[in-house]
């Protein structure tokens, strides 16, 4: 701690500062976590109307292989989901995302992949809260 006292003149101000960032960046991570389950919701919504649909012949073929692919993505995350329940859950869960990036398997249901992108992108309510 001396030598940290000693780089900055205000290290109290330095840290009151990352523990801001922190909170601020932990709050955009859950509203884009927020934003992708909810797209999920909405999606496994869509999967049972279409299912509902086919059992009295009124689905197309493009609308049953659209809720097939969602039955996939359903079953991706409650195979997560068995993870989850594992001990050691904060590091076996992105260690099995990691994996399987590595041997080309997709982990997660699709409405995850583009978190990264939604990540980088701010939204404008956290932009409108930091003025």
């Amino acid at each position: 701690m001396k030598i940290y006292a000693h780089i900055h003149k205000a290290p109290i101000r330095v840290f009151r500062i990352g523990r801001k960032r922190f909170w601020i960046r932990l709050k955009r991570d859950m509203l884009i976590l927020k934003d992708a389950l909810s797209q999920e919701k909405q999606e496994t919504k869509d999967m049972l109307v279409t299912y509902k649909r086919y059992t009295k012949k009124q689905a197309s073929r493009e609308e049953l292989a659209e809720a097939n692919k969602q039955f996939g993505d359903l079953l991706k995350g409650l195979g997560l989901g068995v993870f989850a329940l594992l001990p050691f859950a904060p590091i076996t869960i992105p260690l099995v995302v990691k994996l399987g990036k590595m041997v080309g398997v997709d982990v997660l249901p699709s409405s995850f992949n583009n978190l990264s992108r939604k990540r980088k992108k701010r939204p404008e309510k956290l932009v409108e809260n930091e003025k």
